[in-house]
Order: C-alpha cells, then sequence, then structure tokens
C-alpha cells in the first residue's frame, strides 16, 4: 500500500484533475467482510471459509428445514461493535434482525437474514470518508457450475451450503470517494484495520471480502459494480465506468440504473440486471430473534480489547523510531512483521540498559528493520514456520552492527534460524561465518589482490575512485565474503597511496 505522504498526494492531484472536468465521479462502497469465528450466524455449524469438502458444515438451520429456529451469535456481535468503533463509529443502543427476501439457487431460505432500520453501527469515518451503516447479515450458499463442452447439452449447477449462514458484515460508505485509486486506498486500509483488529482475515482472493462500488457521474443514475475480488480490480473497474457513462452522456445517451459484473479479462463491466429497490426486497423484522440492546458497559469492555491501530502506529513507529515512512508502511501493513520488530527492539533496549551492549541504540533499530522487510518474507515463504526468536534475531543484528560477521554471512546465518531457531553465535561459529578483520590476514590478501589486478590498480591512481571497490570486490571474493570490507578498503587505500 501506499504512504500516507503519497495517498494524499495524488488525492489532490486527481481531485484537482477531477474539478476541472465537467463530469465529477462519486463514488460510494459497499463491503462484505466475513468474520472469523468460530461458528456460523445462526447456528452452531463450523465456520471455516477453507473446507474443501462440500456440505460439510450444515444442520438443519443453515440449510432452513421446516422448524429449525436461528441462534445470534454473539461473538459476531462483538466483532461488528470493534469495527464500528475502530470507524469512529456510533453504536445502536437498541437494534433487530429482519427478512431481505429475494431469491437466489444458494440462498436456503428464500430470504436473507440480516439489518436495514437498525444497523449495530453507524455515522463513522475513515480518511475523511464517511461510513453511512455497519451492519451483520448472513453469507448465502455457493454455486459450482458444471458445463459440458461446447455443441452438448446438459451443462448443471451444484450448490455447496458450506458458506451458507456464515456471519456476514457489511460496510456502507457515503458517497464521498472521487476517484479509482482513493476508492482502492481505503478497502485497503480497512482490510488492514480488520486484520488487527482479529476479526477476519479479509482475504480478497479467498472471497473473504469483497467490494461493490456505486457509481454516478454529477450525481445522477448510479450504477453498481458487484463482487470485485482485488484492489486491483477496485481500481480498474471504477476507472472502467467512469469513463464508460462519461462517453455515453457525450453522446447525449441514458445512464441505466442498472447492475453490473467486472470481467477481469476483458477489463471491462458487463450488464447483470436492473438495480432492485429496498421495496422490492419486502424488508420486515425476523419473528424468530428478539430485538438486541447493547448495554454501555459491553461497549465500554469491547473498546478496552481494541489494539493499537495502522494509523496510530504509523503515526508512533515514525516518530519512535526514527524509520522512513516507506519502511514504516512495509512493516505495519503485515502486521506480524511489525510485532516482530518491536519485540526485537525491546531486547535489544533491555540489553542496551543492562549493559551488555553499548552502542547507537537508533542504528541497531533501523539495521532491524531493513533486514526484517527485505529477509523475512522470502525465509517466511520457504520456511511456513517461523522458529527464530526475537532475542535470536537481536543478537544477530548486534554482531552484524559490531562486524562479527559479513551482510552474506548474515543471510546464511538468518536462513538456517530460520529452520532450525538455532542461537546465531553458534551457527557463526560451527559454519566458520565469523568476519575477517584481522589486519595481518587482510594484508597478504591485499597484496595479492593488487598483484592480479594491474589495470584497476592504474585506474585508482588516476582517480577513478570506482577501481577501489572493484578491488574490494575482488578481495572478498578471495575470502568468500569473509573480510570486513571497510578493513579491506582501508588496506588497499594505505598500501596504493604510499
Amino acid at each position: 500500500m501506499a504512504g500516507r505522504t503519497s495517498f494524499f498526494y495524488f488525492f489532490n492531484v486527481k481531485y484537482k484533475r477531477i474539478m476541472a472536468n465537467k463530469y465529477e465521479p462519486t463514488i460510494g462502497l459497499e463491503i462484505h467482510v466475513e468474520l472469523k469465528t468460530k461458528t456460523k450466524m445462526f447456528c452452531s455449524c463450523l465456520n471455516d471459509p477453507l473446507e474443501k469438502e462440500a456440505n460439510k458444515n450444515i444442520c438443519p438451520i443453515c440449510t432452513a428445514q421446516p422448524g429449525s429456529l436461528p441462534v445470534i451469535n454473539e461473538e459476531a456481535i462483538h466483532s461488528v461493535i470493534k469495527a464500528g468503533l475502530a470507524l469512529n463509529c456510533k453504536i445502536a443502543e437498541k437494534t433487530w434482525f429482519e427478512r431481505k427476501n429475494y431469491f437466489y439457487p444458494d440462498l436456503p431460505k428464500g430470504y436473507q437474514i440480516t439489518q436495514f432500520e437498525s444497523p449495530l453501527c453507524f455515522e463513522g469515518k475513515l480518511d475523511g470518508i464517511k461510513i453511512r451503516r455497519i451492519h451483520l447479515e448472513e453469507d448465502t450458499g455457493r454455486l459450482m457450475h458444471k458445463n459440458l463442452p461446447a455443441g452438448r447439452q446438459g451443462g448443471y449447477s451444484l450448490v455447496d451450503f458450506n458458506r451458507a449462514g456464515m456471519p456476514l458484515m457489511e460496510l456502507v460508505t457515503e458517497p464521498d470517494i472521487h476517484f479509482a485509486e482513493q476508492a482502492k486506498n481505503f478497502a485497503q486500509e480497512l482490510q488492514l484495520i480488520f486484520k488487527y483488529l482479529g476479526i477476519s482475515d479479509a482475504d480478497m482472493e479467498k472471497g473473504q471480502m469483497r467490494v461493490e462500488a456505486n457509481i454516478s457521474l454529477n450525481m445522477g443514475t448510479k450504477v453498481e459494480v458487484k463482487n470485485l475480488n482485488s484492489f486491483r480490480s477496485v481500481e480498474k473497474a471504477i476507472e472502467y465506468e467512469i469513463k464508460r457513462q462519461q462517453e455515453i452522456l457525450e453522446e447525449d445517451g441514458k445512464i441505466e440504473h442498472e447492475t453490473r459484473g467486472w470481467d477481469d479479462a476483458k477489463q471491462e463491466t458487463f450488464s447483470q440486471r436492473t438495480k432492485e429497490t429496498s421495496d422490492d426486497y419486502r424488508y420486515f423484522p425476523e419473528p424468530d430473534l428478539p430485538p438486541l440492546d447493547i448495554k454501555p458497559e459491553l461497549i465500554k469492555k469491547l473498546a478496552a480489547e481494541i489494539p493499537e491501530l495502522p494509523q496510530v502506529r504509523r503515526k508512533r513507529f515514525e516518530k519512535e523510531y526514527k524509520l522512513p515512512a516507506l519502511s514504516v508502511d512495509i512493516l505495519v501493513n503485515f502486521k506480524y512483521l511489525a510485532d516482530f520488530f518491536e519485540h526485537t527492539v525491546s531486547e535489544l533496549n533491555a540489553w542496551l540498559k543492562s549493559g551488555k551492549i553499548k552502542t547507537d541504540i537508533d542504528r541497531l533499530i533501523v539495521l532491524s528493520a531493513n533486514y526484517i522487510i527485505t529477509e523475512f518474507p522470502k525465509f517466511i515463504f520457504e520456511n511456513r514456520e517461523i522458529k527464530i526468536t526475537p532475542e535470536n534475531f537481536a543478537e544477530l543484528i548486534y554482531l552484524i552492527f559490531i562486524g562479527e560477521i559479513s551482510s552474506s554471512g548474515a543471510q546464511e546465518a538468518l536462513k538456517e534460524m530460520f529452520k532450525t531457531g538455532a542461537d546465531p553465535s553458534q551457527i557463526i561459529e560451527s559454519r566458520n561465518l565469523k568476519q575477517v578483520s584481522n589486519r595481518d590476514d587482510l594484508d597478504k590478501i591485499a597484496e595479492q589482490t593488487i598483484k592480479n589486478n594491474p589495470q584497476p590498480v592504474e585506474d585508482y591512481k588516476q582517480g577513478k575512485e570506482t577501481a577501489l571497490q572493484f578491488l574490494v570486490g575482488q578481495a572478498m571474493r578471495e575470502t568468500k565474503g569473509k573480510a570486513n570490507p571497510e578493513v579491506v578498503a582501508k588496506i588497499l587505500r594505505d598500501i596504493l597511496t604510499k
């Protein structure tokens, strides 16, 4: 995700460009998020979005068998309230569920239990974009289409009800968004907040977070683009739809009030159906569920459970750790990296207070951040399980800082630490990775390097500083990367300037 500075820079530039155009886009988002509760919304079936066996996690309630009665999932209610508090929303004192009547083949009851008149959360704000409401409902099942080869008839569809009844949070913004990149950045920040709260993994590729965009020009007829399943799709679909509507209006055409889909292969939207209104859904209170009274004591308790959120963490990292904005963004956007970084800093500070190390702690902190950002992702991908501890990593960083091990040796040690969780000092000793800094040993290597490379030596004497770096590289090659490059450079410079 782009940094905060670049976000507002692009916002200002693009917004001015939009205002200069006679067609001003107005965009509102509807974002559905599958909650990470133990069970489904109204029954005790396992809530497992990754279950591959069709129709395994089902029961009479989530498949709408006659006589079955729903029971409200308390954990889901708490999750939505936490989301509302994190997004500066008001929380409803009294709320209830309603039936939304419409037919989909994968909707077991023929209606959906949702909220309409009294959402759990309302009137929030994030990044200057107002949030109209956040409410709770149940998800539908999933259709699996089996199409026969071209020219043959008899294709069919199967229904998997594992997803039916999963708790689904819907967030609706006000139409405060004016360009595609702003919508994408808003959705990315929401995803990050939900992950920090621990209420959802919000993985768009797995369908755990789905975005729908309502787009109009000059507050005219609104078109909804449904089920955008990647941030890139959010941006590209909105850009395409703005352009499509502009072209229609330029030709004095009429924008249809409709629902459209997004074809990622063709990079274009396509018509699906005319848009329904709330009257079409015939909402009425769900008779099988009681209304809810949300007590102030509960709101206070849930507020206390909310962790430090991304926006606050970014500001603190920049101020407290003196890290560049890009490094801060990368760490904060991957919570497990940010958590590991903070544990490492805690270890380094403890060593500093105890007198175990005496050095510039700020430089150690920056070095830790750089290694976590550049090296950790590839090792995590290779090993899946993280065996390295912040204490061992802090020790490795200190050994790098004092020149006990080179950067190439550090990478080799770090790779082994990820695999085994071993202490860095043991790995360095057993693999002979210790950096060579002894002047006597390096004098001989420097003399041989000068003898073997007469042309770079002559270039350096003619004032070409880059030739010295070449000679350092050759000396490092001779020592298989164990030589201290700073010491080698000083020795070479001393010899060549005599």
